[in-house]
């Protein structure tokens, strides 16, 4: 129980006390201070005076949303403000100054830990869930996991990114850049 209890105490420390022990994307230490829409996050699109061009629209898999009278607008990797003003522009031949709003209602980022964990799953994560904290949504290591050998994969583009974790350090102490904030489509594998 101390093994479980010793980074979590850490982790509320560091967040609770402005302590940056938690790791940001490979090579930060910050989380992002913007939220960035994912693919199949829900959205909540509306244009002032417009009644008709309200709509919760679900970001595709290409990282694409559909809305009228603007097409098709990107939206993964950018934030609801660059995505307003996208489909403003796009709109503005149509409506004369619009007005638009775009708000996330649902993140549908997932994440994956899979191997040596008591509850292998997918799960559904917030804006910054760090690797400590996905073990954990995993209720911990069983006692056969190698707790030195973690490895988040993530997925860029074509190109596949492996991080290493070291539990056992993280639970002392020590090497704490390596508790990286997850990303949606990330697979943490304990093996």
């Amino acid at each position: 129980m101390a093994g479980v209890l010793l980074p979590l105490s850490l982790g509320a420390c560091a967040w609770f006390e402005g302590d940056s022990l938690v790791g940001g994307p490979a090579g930060s230490l910050e989380p992002p201070t913007d939220y960035l829409i994912g693919p199949e996050d829900v959205v909540v699109i509306s244009v002032w005076k417009e009644e008709g061009l309200e709509q919760e629209v679900i970001v595709r898999p290409d990282g694409k949303l559909s809305f009228p009278l603007a097409g098709d607008v990107a939206a993964a990797g950018r934030t609801p403000e660059q995505v307003q003003r996208d489909i403003a522009t796009k709109i503005e031949r149509y409506i004369p100054d619009p007005v638009v709003t775009v708000s996330v209602k649902e993140i549908g980022n997932k994440i994956y830990v899979i191997g040596q964990v008591k509850r292998p799953g997918a799960y559904v994560i917030g804006r910054y869930v760090d690797v400590v904290q996905a073990l954990t949504l995993a209720e911990g290591l069983t006692p056969f996991a190698a707790e030195n050998s973690i490895k988040i994969l993530r997925r860029q583009g074509t190109e596949e990114q492996v991080f290493p974790f070291e539990y056992a350090e993280v639970k002392k102490g020590r090497g704490l850049e390596q508790n990286i904030f997850l990303k949606g489509g990330d697979v943490v594998v304990v093996p």
